[in-house]
């Protein structure tokens, strides 16, 4: 898990990511000025009557100036506090309308806050939000004016926009919903996908090497008193064998805990010009391995270059292991647009297909391997014996 700790915090990242918290400032204060440059558009001029006709008062275009602004102050706060800024929106309507400088632009800013709580908060605050403005809405056309018919007209167009804001603020918060879901879910993918890989990885590297460890131990054991010469042999190979191994392992764990800037000073991966090496090792375990190219070798990439040395190498651990046969042919036919790769045996074949398909990971892997790249894969035995593993991969 700690290899999986600098990837983890990347996808972490990556999943909290959200449009920068200034864009949501600049939007609010452009709002906020055209919202403030709407109501002072819309002022009534002239004498008004103030505090419901109790006084009768005019405001020069300054002071209506100064008011607009203040009516829209509380929308600077809208990304941080919603409610308090629909709520503070009202309070300037109610203010302007009691000056009698009441305006419908200030309902409809409350209504733009309507949509924002909607989209910030939990569905039932929204509909609180929307259910309370239109009761302020329809407090402050009543108080306006008591004897004017007009307002239930007007109350039923509040009610269809507050309606409005309120279900683009509810699809708004459901995108967004929906949006970090599936980056929580490409994540979680993404680290399933990294272990899997490290899982095949140390497979491939490992199980080769415990085949080849296994049988020439077994071999020193047998002839250990009767001929030490070859004995000795089958340690030095084992003790080879072993410190290849370690060192794979420890490129792996440094790749693992490396930056991903810092990557370049690793060890390469090995990839198909490896071949001959494996072919060795094979032998060194009792089989002789043939290995051909045909059609024109070509640069590939470093995925396709690795997964088809994992296929190779797996296959031979295979055949090392259960074909019982001392030799196999490993084919690599580059193509036109695709890399075929193909390794054979005239082992036991069928009877060594329940082990191979039942038991471990080795044609899981590979086949997930293959998978991953958009290839075919194929493993079996074959008609006139033995077994084949057969895989294409595009490149």
């Amino acid at each position: 898990m700690n290899a999986l700790a600098p990837l983890l915090q990347r996808l972490r990242r990556r999943t909290a990511r959200r449009v920068p918290a200034a864009w949501f400032d600049a939007f609010a204060w452009g709002g906020a000025l055209l919202f403030a440059w709407m109501v002072f558009a819309t002022m009534p001029n002239g004498p008004r009557p103030v505090l419901l006709g109790q006084f009768t008062v005019q405001f020069h275009g300054t002071q209506r100036l100064e008011l607009a602004l203040l009516s829209a102050v509380p929308i600077l706060t809208c990304r941080r506090r919603p409610v308090a800024a629909l709520v503070g929106v009202l309070a300037g309507a109610a203010v302007l309308t009691a000056l009698g400088l009441g305006s419908a632009m200030s309902l409809l800013g409350a209504t733009a806050m309507v949509a924002v709580v909607a989209a910030a908060r939990p569905r039932p605050v929204g509909l609180t939000a929307a259910v309370g403005t239109f009761a302020a809405w329809a407090l402050l056309e009543l108080a306006t004016d008591p004897g004017d018919p007009t307002p239930y007209g007007r109350l039923s167009n509040a009610v269809l926009l507050l309606a409005v804001a309120f279900t683009v603020g509810v699809l708004i918060r459901e995108r967004r919903e929906h949006g970090r879901a599936l980056r929580e879910q490409a994540a979680a993918g993404a680290v399933t996908a990294e272990r899997l890989r490290i899982a095949r990885e140390l497979h491939d590297m490992v199980a080769h090497s415990i085949g080849i460890v296994a049988i020439q131990a077994g071999a020193a054991k047998r002839c250990i008193q009767t001929q030490p010469v070859l004995a000795a042999q089958a340690l030095d190979v084992i003790e080879t064998t072993s410190r290849e191994t370690l060192t794979g392992l420890r490129h792996m764990v440094v790749a693992l805990r490396r930056a991903e800037a810092d990557r370049d000073g690793v060890a390469p991966m090995p990839g198909l010009d490896d071949l001959p090496a494996l072919a060795d090792n094979a032998a060194k375990a009792g089989v002789a391995v043939q290995v051909r190219f045909d059609g024109e070798r070509r640069a590939l990439p470093a995925e396709v270059d690795l997964s088809a040395y994992r296929i190779v190498q797996e296959s031979l651990t295979n055949v090392v292991r259960h074909a019982g046969t001392r030799q196999c042919r490993v084919a690599i036919a580059f193509q036109a647009r695709d890399v075929v790769i193909e390794v054979t045996d005239e082992g036991r074949g069928g009877l060594a297909d329940a082990p191979r398909a039942g038991i471990g990971f080795g044609l899981a892997g590979m086949r997930e391997r293959v998978s991953l790249l958009d290839g075919s894969f194929d493993a079996g035995p074959r008609p006139e014996g033995g077994f084949r593993v057969r895989a294409r991969i595009p490149a």
